[in-house]
């Protein structure tokens, strides 16, 4: 015998507001009837307009409560503890002209996931990487439940959407810190091709009065399933250093990449090089270098960032390191040389205002290599110049700037050539000097930084610094290292101070600065100035 307050759901072919009513007896039910059938009667002229609604059930309270907590407590065991969870499969979708491996070897990384967390964090990865291949419009991956006869499973699908369209460009006008003159450049590329995500791309960079740069390459990020890429690139290159130092360079040739991975870089290069003086005033050192030249040689670049961020680091540390050999060739005019150069930056957070004390220091050395080296000279496009309108902190490739400093504007130098007139007598006007470069060069800086008290600047990442610089370079070929000296050499230190604001434009670092020299040298090209630094 059922008791009195159970409860007992009727048949589903009758009206649902009538199980909850049935609890209240049969003359409620009589009268529910009766205003039932009013409100049907009501009803029926629109019933030949609107179809019937369907029936639902009611869903009590507890029960979403019920479920909310259900997966309130999901999300929080989530965050507090793992979940164990493995991949049983990966399933690809949606590539018509991709290659599987291509993809599968991205995802690879799921293999060794063993938890929930895990498995979020590579699928964040994976489509960051298939994004990165430029050959898909959109990359999603969602997660399935695994085989029922394998719990703690699951099937991972990764689908994608090709690019609808192959080909790709983009062009714009630039202003090389280096170059006398602004360029054109533009980029033409094709995508995926033949399935393997080869991208085919040519580029220029077009000068006012010259050709700066013309080159095409391809590059498959998994050949032949190498874990690594393969870059191959063809080149045609001219550089104009005729206001600083008297010559002109044009080469033309072939770089290949033979291992890129995040930190690690190999790169073997073969040009053929010409340099020229048009002016005819380039001095005596630099014109024992005008000629043909040959340039085989392969570098070496280790590389590691561990800051929080390259346009303003607060913490972390960065290091690289480059090896380079040239003179890999039996050629009589090929160039024989070693390059090392080293970088190490550090930043410290000092907890007032976000402000950080960034400190870094580069070297580099170049040293000509083979039978009678000692009387060579270096070559004079691998000497190092320092100067230009970078900023140290964003940079991390060898001793290149000193703040204040023009383009190629320290160091050793000479006079260049006096022309005679027509009459015999030497023009009046000096000719200037060629800046040489360095064998040898050292760099260092500091720099603070710290927030502005308004919070319009803070919002925007808009933040003051100050620093110093200082640096120098010095020649040891030609058996000048035998006149070198540690405490001539650091008396021949440059420096600089200033302060500025900085504007981060992602990708870009902008500085708009007041420098000040400390201390410089007769030719030195720096003055106290006010500039505008932009770097990435």
């Amino acid at each position: 015998m059922a008791k009195p307050d159970e409860f007992k759901p009727d048949p589903p072919s009758e009206n649902p507001k009538t199980e909850v009513d049935d609890e209240n007896g049969d003359d409620g039910y009589e009268e529910e009837e009766e205003e039932e059938e009013t409100e049907e009667h009501e009803l029926d002229e629109e019933e030949d307009d609107e179809p019937e609604p369907q029936l639902r059930g009611r869903i009590p309270q507890s029960a979403v409560r019920m479920q909310q907590a259900k997966l309130q407590g999901l999300f929080q065991r989530l965050q507090t503890q793992s979940v164990p969870l493995r991949v049983h499969d990966v399933l690809i979708k949606g590539n018509t002209k991709t290659k599987d491996y291509l993809i599968e070897s991205e995802a690879a990384l799921f293999k060794n996931c063993t938890t929930m967390q895990q498995i979020l964090e590579v699928s964040r990865a994976v489509n960051f990487r298939l994004q990165a291949l430029e050959i898909f419009d959109s990359v999603k991956i969602t997660l399935d439940s695994g085989p029922p006869e394998l719990p703690g499973t699951s099937n991972v699908i990764v689908e994608v959407q090709e690019a609808k369209s192959p080909l790709s460009g983009e062009i714009g006008a630039y202003t090389k810190a280096e170059a006398r003159s602004s360029t054109v450049e533009g980029t033409l590329k094709f995508k995926n091709i033949f399935g393997h995500g080869d991208l085919w791309d040519g580029s220029f960079a077009y000068g006012w009065d010259n050709l700066a740069e013309l080159s095409a390459g391809v590059h498959f990020p998994r050949f032949r399933g190498a874990s690594f890429p393969l870059d191959v690139r063809a080149f045609l290159l001219s550089q104009d250093w005729l206001q600083f130092s008297s010559f002109k360079e044009r080469s033309m040739g072939l770089s290949v990449a033979l291992l890129s991975s995040r930190n690690h870089d190999l790169v073997y290069n073969l040009g053929w090089r010409t340099l020229t003086d048009p002016s005819q005033l380039a001095s005596r050192s630099v014109r024992m270098q005008l000629g043909h030249s040959l340039l085989s040689s392969l570098k070496y670049t280790f590389k590691v960032d561990r800051r929080n961020s390259p346009l303003r680091p607060v913490r972390g540390y960065a290091f690289a390191a480059t090896s380079q050999i040239a003179g890999l060739a039996p050629d009589s005019r090929c160039s024989r040389f070693l390059r090392q150069e080293v970088d190490l930056r550090y930043a410290i957070p000092l907890g007032i205002l976000n402000s950080a004390l960034n400190l870094g220091i580069s070297g580099g050395i170049v040293f000509p290599w083979g039978t009678g080296f000692k009387n060579f000279p270096s070559p004079l496009p691998d000497r190092f110049f320092l100067g230009g309108n970078s900023s140290p902190i964003s940079s991390l490739g060898g001793p290149t700037t000193v703040w204040g400093y023009r383009t190629r504007g320290l160091g050793p130098t000479e006079p260049r050539r006096q022309l005679k007139s027509n009459g015999g007598d030497e023009d009046a006007a000096d000719p200037g000097v060629d800046f040489l470069g360095g064998d040898l060069a050292v760099t260092a800086f500091a720099d603070l930084s710290l927030d502005f008290p308004l919070r319009w600047f803070r919002d925007r990442g808009i933040h003051g610094h100050i620093f110093a610089s200082a640096g120098s370079l010095e020649r040891l070929t030609q058996n000048a290292y035998k006149d070198f000296s540690l405490q001539k050499f650091v008396s021949s230190f440059r420096t600089s101070i200033g302060a500025g604001i900085v504007v981060p434009i992602q990708p870009f670092r902008l500085e708009l600065n007041y420098y000040y020299m400390l201390k410089k040298f007769e030719h030195d090209r720096g003055k106290p100035r006010f500039g505008v630094t932009f770097s990435m």
